[in-house]
């Protein structure tokens, strides 16, 4: 081996092994890079001029606007945690499927797609499902691998389903790689890839995810009563007067809501991520002013009127003032969206004196101050190791290991979501995603692979992250919630047959891929 390579191969061992003595991710990252970068300065197998490219990248990463929508999607999902959401579809869903065998468990799965897809933060799915359902699963004597695997699965969904955090990085680094590539093989002008073809693409993956986990459920507690019994159905409120019906639709309209502006606003085109991430900011905020002052609901009515409103005028008419020529129908438009907007302010000032009355607002913002500064903090950690690993020519070792692997574009695919696999035992996905993603990303694009399909397997496959012990953050999050008689051990055995039902996933994803690649070419026209 040359020098180069035991570096590479050194420096790598060595930052999976601080992260495992757990060491805080960023100052390992930044500390490995500067402590190799030198050392290998010494050695003279390495050029100080590539720590002078870490301003431009950190300024890169500032001046991104794909990345404001983490603390935006962030703040949603903590301000709708506080908005007792989760609570009252808990509830609900148990009463509509209560029913069956293994209906807890199918309430479970319906409860954290809806979640994922409206907030997309794991630990508050999973902490906040833990504490309201698993406590009723186990009274109803649900068996406790059962109850804690399904949970924990669930709670992962908000990595896969849009709008996801996971899916806002990942896209913004499949975009880069997939630029990289396009270069590298003489295509100066590339087709883009943006955050709203991984939110189309992953949608029916994530969905499938869903279906699989509520078919695994039913069937297994079909076969085997004892793992999940049906409740009476005397203990149940189903009343024929309709009440049933009434707490299904006040429980589904909130969230329903919120998902098809945020969500669908993207989808249609009519905003970015990063504005559509802004609109479930807002909604998040009106649902929380609303939970805390529903006998007085007229303001925020007012202003997701005026909200919805003002998206169907951006989508129609063209509000700009600052032109020359602008008609009347078009001045008429700008003046209602004056109007709504000021309906919005009104709104969301009432709400936010609501939210922080009570102390929630203060908490949500220390809440995404805590996570954005975390994400964040590895971007740069991770900028800085990728610059000494290309300064150590690590990208060029790795592609010579892919491109000399036996079975060619599908051996090395299969080989990279193999080591994906197994760092998510040890490795949190924001640092596989910047870290291992911008390594591995553009040597795989360079082989014809279509990169909306590629970023959907990672993030399937850096969903299992989440589950797989030693380190599986849904783990530790349902286990700090969990009764004292749900063992560690439980949940581990419990987590096994959702983490195949995954794998099941990534290989029907790779079988048939048009599962990620149609629905973005319908919406969008990519191939």
């Amino acid at each position: 081996m040359t020098g180069n390579e035991v570096m590479v191969a050194v420096m790598v061992i060595g930052v999976c092994g601080a992260l495992m003595c757990g060491f805080p991710v960023a100052f390992t990252l930044t500390g490995a890079s500067m402590v190799f970068g030198l050392i290998g300065y010494f050695f003279d197998i390495f050029s100080l001029s590539f720590f002078g490219v870490l301003p431009n990248r950190i300024f890169g990463v500032m001046t991104n606007e794909v990345l404001i929508a983490v603390p935006l999607f962030v703040f949603m999902g903590v301000m709708l945690e506080r908005s007792k959401v989760a609570e009252e579809l808990l509830d609900t869903m148990g009463a509509l499927f209560g029913t069956m065998r293994g209906g807890l468990g199918i309430s479970v799965c319906v409860v954290g797609a809806l979640l994922a897809a409206s907030t997309g933060i794991v630990g508050a799915t999973v902490v906040t499902m833990g504490l309201l359902s698993l406590p009723t699963m186990l009274r109803r004597g649900y068996d406790p691998k059962m109850a804690t695997g399904v949970i924990a699965a669930s709670g992962t969904l908000g990595q896969i389903i849009p709008p996801s955090i996971v899916l806002v990085v990942l896209g913004d680094q499949i975009s880069n790689a997939h630029q990289e590539a396009q270069r590298s093989l003489g295509n100066w002008s590339p087709d883009p890839v943006s955050v709203g073809d991984l939110f189309a693409g992953a949608l029916l993956p994530g969905l499938g995810l869903v279906g699989l986990y509520m078919l695994y459920t039913g069937v297994i507690c079909w076969l085997k009563p004892e793992l999940g019994p049906a409740i009476p159905r005397e203990e149940l409120l189903t009343d024929a007067s309709g009440g049933l019906l009434s707490r299904v639709l006040h429980a589904m309209v909130a969230p329903a809501v919120l998902i098809i502006a945020v969500l669908g606003s993207i989808l249609a085109g009519i905003a970015t991520p990063t504005e559509a991430a802004a609109v479930g900011a807002i909604g998040a905020t009106l649902l929380g002013g609303y939970r805390l002052g529903s006998d007085r609901p007229q303001p925020i009515y007012t202003a997701v009127f005026s909200l919805v409103a003002i998206l169907i005028l951006v989508a129609n008419v063209d509000l700009r003032v600052a032109r020359t020529v602008i008609t009347g129908v078009e001045w008429a438009a700008i003046i209602a969206a004056g109007i709504a907007c000021a309906g919005v302010a009104w709104g969301m000032l009432v709400s936010f004196a609501r939210v922080h009355g009570n102390g929630t607002l203060v908490e949500v913002n220390r809440q995404t101050i805590r996570i954005s500064a975390m994400v964040f903090g590895i971007v740069i950690g991770a900028q800085l190791f990728s610059l000494v690993f290309r300064g150590f020519g690590g990208d060029e070792i790795v592609h010579e290991i892919l491109s000399d692997l036996p079975g060619g574009t599908i051996g090395a695919v299969f080989v990279v979501m193999l080591v994906l696999f197994i760092l998510g035992f040890f490795l949190d996905f924001i640092e596989i995603t910047f870290v291992v993603v911008p390594i591995v990303a553009p040597i795989l694009l360079m082989m014809d692979l279509n990169p909306v399909w590629l970023g959907i397997m990672i993030a399937i496959n850096l969903q299992t992250s989440f589950l797989t012990p030693p380190f599986g953050f849904a783990l530790f999050y349902l286990r700090g919630v969990a009764p004292p008689e749900v063992t560690t051990g439980m949940i581990y055995k419990g987590i096994i047959p959702f983490v195949m039902i995954q794998i099941f996933m990534l290989v029907l994803l790779s079988v048939f891929p048009g599962m990620a690649t149609w629905l973005p070419s319908v919406i969008y026209g990519t191939s």
